[in-house]
């Protein structure tokens, strides 16, 4: 069966980048078998970021331990020529330092190599289509970290600053349920609309408060209070 990226046609796009050779043909081959499309693969840093740019993945599979560029530079990188790409790091490292640091690189999620070929493959679909995919353990990690920072003063007052873009009650509501944690799939569920329209709310909010990713529209929501509503 192809793997399909949300509503577009043709399979999912994905990149696979690690320094160990089998390691990376393993993921590729295995990846490819599972009717994705695996249109390149990277063994250091430097080359991860030019060959994602020619590319062009929906996915970028990452390691973080890499030679010439670390991991979280790369996201850091790639994530900024193309922000419609999404990053799923697979690491051997599940010290919150590393988790963290990817996530706010702009990492959509963060597995364990640990993690068996089926669970690697439902994760690159789901983070095809923009939910946050954490290995068990580390997406209420990522969510107390923003709530800690939120929780804490910001380095400026915001003086001066224009007032927050109005959201719509529908985006706002949208909104609430992501910083709850919600999948797509599930919030189209709890709100009884399309997959598709969720992604469009989202969309909207982003670039009505001007962020770039689903990690920082958390935030947002967090430092609000909304996750508690």
């Amino acid at each position: 069966m192809t793997e399909t990226s949300g509503d577009r046609q043709g399979p999912i796009r994905v990149m696979v980048v690690d320094d160990h050779p089998m390691w990376r043909d393993a993921v590729a081959r295995d990846l490819a078998e599972s009717g994705f499309e695996v249109v390149a693969t990277a063994g250091d840093g430097d080359q991860a970021v030019r060959r994602a740019k020619a590319a062009a993945p929906d996915v970028l599979v990452l390691d973080l331990n890499l030679p010439a560029k670390p991991g979280v530079q790369v996201c850091k990188e790639v994530v900024a020529a193309n922000p419609a790409l999404r990053v799923l790091v697979l690491s051997a490292s599940g010290e919150h330092a590393d988790v963290l640091e990817a996530v706010k690189s702009g990492a959509t999620g963060y597995l364990l190599k640990s993690a068996s070929t089926g669970e690697l493959q439902d994760a690159v679909r789901r983070t095809a289509v923009g939910d946050p995919v954490f290995t068990p353990g580390l997406a209420g990690l990522v969510l107390g970290e923003y709530r800690r920072l939120a929780s804490e003063p910001g380095p400026a007052p915001d003086t001066g600053e224009p007032k927050a873009p109005r959201l719509t009650d529908r985006e706002t509501e949208v909104l609430r349920l992501v910083a709850k944690g919600l999948s797509y799939k599930q919030i189209a569920e709890r709100l009884v609309i399309s997959h598709r329209t969720v992604q469009n709310h989202v969309q909207n909010t982003l670039g009505k408060l001007q962020l770039h990713n689903r990690v920082e529209l958390v935030r947002y929501a967090i430092e609000r209070g909304l996750d508690d509503e």
